[in-house]
């Protein structure tokens, strides 16, 4: 009996899967007053719900998503005569629709492995290694200020950080004064030229830029490489698929023939007059 009981639950469990898998977006799931709601319907509805939504269990979000449908039917159903609006609104959601879908298929041809390593030739082919900077800094208001403390850091056994985190009004002085890693043209450029000037363990003479004094130590350089391809993947294929619609666009106009109101023909403060959407 139990080996029978094993075998028919079994067979349920396959009955329904098989069951599951033959839907389809045509599927009818609800009928209002003989206005059918699909099951593609439903799915387009699921993917414009808030991403809090995608914790909720699977049946949950299907009853709340047919019942929220069929509401809608009910109350569409109610309405007589439709305001022109909402056959604008059509319009333009279709429009959008439309030229979305497109941008994406036309974003996922842009983007080859050959596109990818002719713009990355393109960018890096040619770079030449670049010297980054590992410097931290000390801001204060006045250059007399500025002084004191460059003759303070200079002094046998003085520690930068304490004097940074001491004195500097900058928000590194919880960090001693640390900056990182910079490249060339990161900072400002009175603070740059002065970074690029000193060698590495060095204190610089008072700088000042728009924020105000700076006591600068350089802490250390390197070379930085150019990145690899896959480093930079992500962003050269933004700018593939960015290119590939802009050039797109511009074949397009080109090709297209386009009429545009007269200067001064329509008020562009008409975009705000609602009350022409209910002629």
């Amino acid at each position: 009996m139990t080996r029978i009981k094993t075998l028919l639950a079994a067979s349920t469990l396959a009955l329904s899967a098989g069951a599951a898998q033959a839907q389809e977006a045509s599927d009818v799931v609800a009928t209002v007053n003989g206005t059918e709601i699909t099951l593609g319907e439903m799915i387009i509805a699921r993917t414009q719900l808030p991403q809090q939504y995608s914790q909720l269990p699977p049946e949950v979000v299907f009853d709340g998503l047919l019942q929220q449908l069929i509401q809608q039917q009910l109350l569409s159903d109610e309405l007589e005569n439709a305001p022109a609006r909402i056959g604008i609104a059509l319009a333009n959601e279709e429009r959008s629709l439309r030229a979305g879908e497109y941008v994406n298929t036309l974003s996922q041809q842009a983007v080859t492995d050959e596109a990818l390593q002719e713009a990355y030739e393109a960018r890096f082919a040619d770079a030449e290694p670049t010297t980054e900077y590992n410097a931290s800094h000390i801001l204060v208001e006045t250059e007399e200020e500025a002084q004191a403390l460059v003759e303070q850091a200079r002094a046998e056994g003085a520690d930068f950080a304490q004097l940074a985190q001491e004195n500097s009004t900058g928000p590194s002085a919880e960090a001693g004064g640390e900056l990182g890693w910079f490249g060339p043209g990161s900072m400002v450029e009175p603070f740059q030229n002065a970074v690029s000037e000193m060698e590495a363990g060095e204190i610089s003479e008072p700088v000042q830029t728009q924020f105000g004094w700076h006591v600068i130590k350089l802490n250390e350089t390197r070379m930085q490489e150019a990145p690899s391809l896959d480093e930079v993947r992500g962003e050269l294929t933004q700018q593939i698929q960015q290119d590939a619609v802009e050039q797109e666009l511009t074949r397009l106009e080109e090709a297209a023939e386009i009429s545009r109101p007269e200067e001064g023909e329509i008020d562009p403060a008409t975009l705000g007059d609602l009350s022409l959407l209910e002629e």
